[in-house]
């Protein structure tokens, strides 16, 4: 593709991508922010936040693509300060690809089950997650520990107290998905964020559950949406955003009583 691009020509690509229909049915995908037609250049994003918005003008992009909606829930109010308002404020259109982007062949699941080395990979939860082998078997703590350098993450785990090959993979907030996976025959569960029940459940499944945040188990999605519109549109400005950041800062943990 060449020449002027337009936000048409860049949401039909996407949409061939990773098709907005396919996104569950309480999601918010698609263009979610219209601000013109003709693109000067895309930020690609996990969040589109205050900081992004400022990214993407400063870099004369007036299209950001993220992964998480920037609406996601009914709008009852709407200030200056709210990040859909400073969009439209900064002429900055804004494309999310959330849950069919989670699904989509060579999507989040894939580029988390891809920096993981899972070999024979294929889907599951509804095409939501992914399951694949380890090149190695991995005690639970090795496994966990693997996850924590693949992902530069802090993790948490559980312990099933058996040999981890088969990995089931759902990026974000998949914690409830253990059963399942057990289902299929995973030894392990990755995923973004699990809550309490989520661990007892994973351990009555018999299922090592490593919770390795959200943030990155699906940061790497960015990199993967900047690659394929740059090969789309190579005459395209395609940034790939350096604002997105963990909302949350972690502590080590501590043994002393201070």
């Amino acid at each position: 593709m060449s020449g002027e691009t337009s936000l048409t020509a860049l949401a039909g690509f996407l949409q061939e991508y990773a098709p907005f229909e396919t996104a569950e049915a309480w999601d918010n995908a698609g263009v979610l922010v219209r601000c013109g037609e003709a693109v000067t250049g895309v930020l690609c994003a996990l969040d589109i936040t205050p900081a992004t918005v400022d990214e993407a003008r400063a870099a004369g992009c007036n299209v950001i693509v993220s992964h998480h909606p920037v609406i996601f829930r009914p709008l009852k109010a709407l200030s200056e300060r709210d990040v859909p308002a400073l969009l439209v404020r900064a002429d900055v259109s804004a494309v999310c690809l959330h849950t069919n982007l989670d699904k989509a062949a060579g999507g989040v699941n894939d580029e988390l089950a891809a920096r993981l080395g899972l070999i024979a990979v294929e889907p599951f939860a509804g095409g939501v997650g992914r399951v694949g082998l380890l090149t190695r078997p991995m005690r639970p703590d090795e496994c966990a520990a693997f996850v924590s350098r693949a992902l530069g993450a802090p993790v948490k785990y559980t312990d099933a107290k058996k040999s981890v090959v088969r990995v089931a993979v759902v990026s974000g907030s998949g914690g409830d998905f253990a059963g399942e996976a057990a289902a299929l025959g995973a030894d392990c569960l990755v995923t973004g964020e699990a809550g309490h029940h989520d661990a007892l459940d994973a351990l009555a499944a018999g299922v090592t559950l490593v919770a390795a945040t959200h943030f990155s188990t699906e940061v790497l999605i960015a990199d993967a949406l900047a690659r394929r519109i740059r090969a789309a549109f190579p005459t395209l400005r395609v940034l790939r955003s350096e604002t997105d950041a963990d909302p949350f800062a972690y502590l080590p943990a501590r043994e002393d009583s201070e």
